[in-house]
């Protein structure tokens, strides 16, 4: 998936970050964060599902951190919830979500 200057400039601003000397490296991280989370979760489009995009963009703080090896440990309940969701084809939000 192509990052789009939309959604780095959210993480960027998650992050703190001001400067663009790292964009292309911040916009690899996303993508493989999304990837990621695809493959745990299931298909999700990032601007719907903000459980994912949660997860990503934690995943990418995690990546950018060098702290990687502790997300899935840090998250699995989350990861089970978005992937529960998306299994049942519900997103956060959703008024005919069941509970």
């Amino acid at each position: 998936m192509e990052i789009t200057d939309k959604l780095l400039q959210e993480f960027k601003d998650r992050m703190h970050f001001t400067h663009k000397g790292e964009d292309s490296n911040l916009k690899e991280l996303l993508s493989f964060s999304i990837d990621d989370i695809t493959r745990k979760c299931g298909a999700f489009n990032i601007e719907e599902n903000k459980g994912a995009k949660e997860l990503v963009f934690e995943r990418t703080r995690y990546a950018y951190n060098d702290a990687l090896e502790y997300f899935d440990k840090n998250f699995q309940s989350q990861i089970n919830s978005v992937g529960f969701s998306i299994t049942m084809g519900t997103t956060e939000g959703d008024p005919d979500a069941a509970i």
